[in-house]
C-alpha cells in the first residue's frame, strides 16, 4: 500500500482515544488461531529423503602462508596477520 507522504496529517481532535481503540481490540478468548497457521498448514520439503546420502567433503590442512587467529578461531591468510599476542596470531579483524 502506497503512503502519500504530502497528505496532511490528522489533528488530535481527529485521533481516536486509548480507550476506544481498546474496545475495537477483541479479547484473547474470542481468538479463532489454531495452533498451526491456516495459510501454512504443512511444511515438507519437496523431493526425495536425503538422510541417507553421505557427502564428500575434502579438508585441506593448513597451509604454511595461513594461520589460525586466537580470538577468532578463523584460518586466514598471512596478509591479514596484525600482530602476534602471547598467544598466538591475532587478525586484522579482531585487533580492530
Amino acid at each position: 500500500m502506497a503512503t502519500d507522504y504530502d497528505a496532511p496529517r490528522k489533528s488530535e481532535d481527529e485521533s481516536e482515544s486509548i480507550e476506544a481503540l481498546k474496545e475495537r481490540v477483541p479479547t484473547k478468548g474470542a481468538s479463532s488461531i489454531d495452533s498451526e497457521d491456516s495459510d501454512n498448514p504443512g511444511f515438507e520439503l519437496a523431493g526425495a529423503d536425503l538422510s541417507d546420502i553421505e557427502l564428500d567433503v575434502v579438508v585441506l590442512p593448513q597451509q604454511d602462508d595461513e594461520f589460525t587467529c586466537v580470538n577468532c578461531f578463523l584460518v586466514r591468510h598471512r596478509s591479514q596477520l596484525d600482530h602476534e599476542s602471547k598467544l598466538g596470531p591475532v587478525c586484522a579483524e579482531c585487533s580492530g
